[in-house]
C-alpha cells in the first residue's frame, strides 16, 4: 500500500515531523514542568497510593513557589536551546494531575508560566485525568487559544478495560473517560490520549481494540502508546518482584504495533510508540538499547514489513 498520511516520511504520522509542518521549519521544543500538582487517588479524594504502575516518590508534589517555578522553565529552556538548538517551545505541565485545583488557581499557575519569554512560546499542553475535567476549566484552556496559542489537552486513558482499571487502582472508569470525551466533544483543544500496552491480563486481541476505541473519537488528534515497564517504588514493582509476571520484549512489542498501527485512524498523530523509565529506576523489562537504538529498531521494522498507519481503518 502507498503511504498517504501527512506528515514526514514515516509509515505513521510522527510528532516531530508534525511539528516540523506546523511551525515552518522551526525546532519547537516541549518544556515539562512540575507545578506540584496531586492526583485525586493520591491524596484520598478518590483513593490513595496511585495507579499500580506509578513510583511514589518520583510524584510527590512539590511545594508551589512561584519563583522557583519560573527558574525551573528558565532553565529548561535556556538548556534546550543549547543542547538541542530550541528556537520556540511548548510549556508541558505533565507530572500528576495539572488540572486538580480550582480554575482561578489554574490560571494564576498557567499565566505565570506562559509569561515567561511570551515570545518563543507557542504551545501549552497539559497532562490530567478524564475525571478531572469539567466545562469551567476546558473553557479556560481554549481561552489561551484566542491568544494565539496551540493548546493540547493529554488524558490518560491507560486502559479500556474497567478491571483492570480497577487492578491498577487507577480511581477512574472507562466510563468517566466516555464521558469527558462528550464534553470534548466540540472543542478547539487539541486531545491527546495516553496508552498503557501490556498491562497484566490484557491479551494480544484486547490490545488490538483499542485502535478501535480510540478511532470513535474524532476529537482525538495525537496518542501516546506506551509499553508496560515496571519501575522501583511501584504496586506493581512489587508485586513483579514477588511473582513476575509476562512483560513484552522488544520484538513482541514491536510484532504488536506493527498490528496496532494498520488499524489506528490516519489522520491521528503519534507522540510516542514506546515510553522509558530512567535505567536506575527500571526493573523490567530490560532491552539493552538506548531511545534512539530502540526507536530505530522499530521504525526499521515498520519499514521492512510496509506497515501503514490506517490501511486497515475503515
Amino acid at each position: 500500500m502507498n503511504k498517504s498520511l501527512a506528515f514526514g516520511e514515516k509509515n505513521y504520522n510522527y510528532y516531530s515531523a508534525y511539528l516540523r509542518k506546523k511551525y515552518h521549519g522551526k525546532n519547537v521544543y516541549k518544556v515539562i514542568v512540575d507545578a506540584g500538582f496531586t492526583c485525586p487517588n493520591r491524596d484520598g479524594s478518590k483513593g490513595y497510593g496511585g495507579c499500580a504502575y506509578c513510583n511514589v516518590d518520583s510524584f510527590t508534589p512539590q511545594s508551589r513557589n512561584l519563583e522557583g517555578f519560573r527558574e525551573q522553565i528558565v532553565y529548561s529552556m535556556e538548556r534546550a536551546a543549547k543542547n538541542y538548538k530550541a528556537e520556540k517551545f511548548i510549556i508541558y505541565f505533565q507530572p500528576n494531575t495539572n488540572t486538580y485545583a480550582p480554575v482561578d488557581e489554574l490560571k494564576k499557575i498557567y499565566d505565570e508560566a506562559l509569561s515567561i519569554h511570551p515570545e518563543k512560546i507557542v504551545g501549552l499542553s497539559v497532562g490530567t485525568r478524564p475525571d478531572c475535567i469539567d466545562l469551567e476549566k476546558i473553557k479556560l484552556l481554549e481561552s489561551y487559544q484566542n491568544k494565539g496559542l496551540d493548546v493540547d489537552l493529554e488524558m490518560g486513558m491507560e486502559s479500556i478495560y474497567d478491571k483492570t482499571l480497577v487492578d491498577i487502582n487507577r480511581g477512574c472508569s472507562h466510563q468517566e473517560f466516555i464521558e469527558t470525551m462528550q464534553l470534548l466533544e466540540n472543542t478547539s483543544l487539541e486531545i491527546c490520549i495516553h496508552t498503557i500496552l501490556g498491562l497484566p491480563g490484557e491479551s494480544r486481541e484486547m490490545l488490538l481494540a483499542y485502535a478501535n476505541e480510540i478511532n470513535k473519537f474524532p476529537q482525538i488528534k495525537f496518542v501516546k502508546f506506551h509499553h508496560l515497564h515496571i519501575v522501583e517504588g511501584s504496586i506493581l514493582g512489587v508485586k513483579y518482584k514477588r511473582n513476575p509476571f509476562p512483560l513484552f520484549s522488544l520484538e513482541e512489542y514491536t510484532d504488536l504495533l506493527c498490528d496496532l498501527l494498520p488499524l489506528l485512524r490516519p489522520d491521528i498523530v503519534i507522540q510516542r510508540l514506546f515510553g522509558l523509565s530512567d535505567l536506575d529506576m527500571l526493573i523490567a523489562p530490560k532491552w539493552g538499547k538506548k531511545k534512539s537504538e530502540i526507536q530505530h529498531y522499530i521504525d526499521s521494522e515498520i519499514q521492512r514489513r510496509n506497515i501503514v498507519q490506517g490501511s486497515r481503518f475503515s
